[in-house]
């Protein structure tokens, strides 16, 4: 009788302990994927692993995120471009922007303000929102603050004396940040951009796949930012049916700056800008 109680408490330790892993494992997988970390599961064999997963899941609360939406009752939404490749559908766009009457956000590096030195002057006087994208197009979580802002102000540089504009809102390349650029961003009098509707244009599936993962996208809402790019094969083809759709729905789609807050706000777990 005594070996059966034993037996049967060891089974219901062991539950409590693989339900414990199961839950800290996903705590690990989540902080992960906000950290930009891989973990190899193969490796997360036994219950000694807990600790470090309740170091990871420690660091969750800490974690200062960009602006990733905006949570807001008016039927409003952001249109953003990452521009780090070539700019050969640019003009394509213009037009398209213009047929629709939409403003948007153009997230730029050194490099393709450098090489195309007339489509930011074009994009600025058509009233589209220069947006900064760094430099060099680095991962921005491995290098030093100091780097950090190098790499913000000397695009804010370019695009100055090309336009006159002081750009304000910035875009880490490949979504990649830590706390440390978070703070560096602002420092720059910069707000830190992500999106919560990736149009996965990089992916180059095609025209339609574009227009379906966007307008049927299931984070799509209000305050939504969303990500496309400038260069990608086939966005130029997508944007005037995704335009027509997302204003078929109700939604004026405007630049990144005129979606979000600048004071008064706070963050929830998901990036999510709340007002006060």
């Amino acid at each position: 009788m005594q070996n059966t109680k034993l037996h049967n408490g060891t089974k219901r330790k062991k539950r409590r302990h693989r339900f414990l892993f199961g839950v800290l494992l996903s705590a690990l997988l989540i902080t992960g994927a906000l950290y930009g970390r891989e973990y190899d599961i193969s490796q997360l064999k036994n219950i000694e692993v807990m600790e470090t997963l309740s170091s990871a899941v420690s660091q969750f609360g800490d974690r200062k995120l960009p602006v990733y939406s905006v949570q807001t009752t008016e039927k409003k939404i952001a249109l953003s471009f990452d521009c780090a490749w070539g700019a050969e559908d640019f003009d394509s766009m213009m037009e398209t922007l213009d047929k629709h009457n939409v403003k948007a956000t153009f997230f730029m590096t050194g490099g393709f303000v450098s090489d195309n030195p007339e489509c930011v002057k074009t994009l600025v006087e058509k009233g589209h929102e220069p947006g900064n994208h760094s430099e060099h197009h680095y991962d921005m979580a491995t290098i030093t603050a100091g780097e950090m802002k190098t790499e913000i102000m000397d695009v804010h540089k370019k695009v100055k004396e090309l336009t006159g504009k002081d750009m304000k809102v910035f875009r880490p390349p490949y979504g990649s940040y830590n706390n440390e650029l978070i703070d560096t961003v602002y420092g720059c009098d910069y707000y830190p951009i992500q999106w919560d509707v990736d149009s996965l244009d990089w992916k180059n599936y095609g025209v339609q796949n574009i227009i379906d993962t966007v307008c049927n996208h299931k984070s799509l809402d209000c305050g939504s930012i969303i990500l496309c790019h400038l260069g990608a094969k086939y966005t130029s083809q997508a944007l005037d049916e995704m335009l027509t759709k997302l204003q078929g729905m109700g939604y004026e789609i405007v630049p990144v700056s005129k979606l979000i807050m600048t004071e008064g706000y706070h963050m929830d777990a998901n990036g999510m800008q709340i007002k006060d």
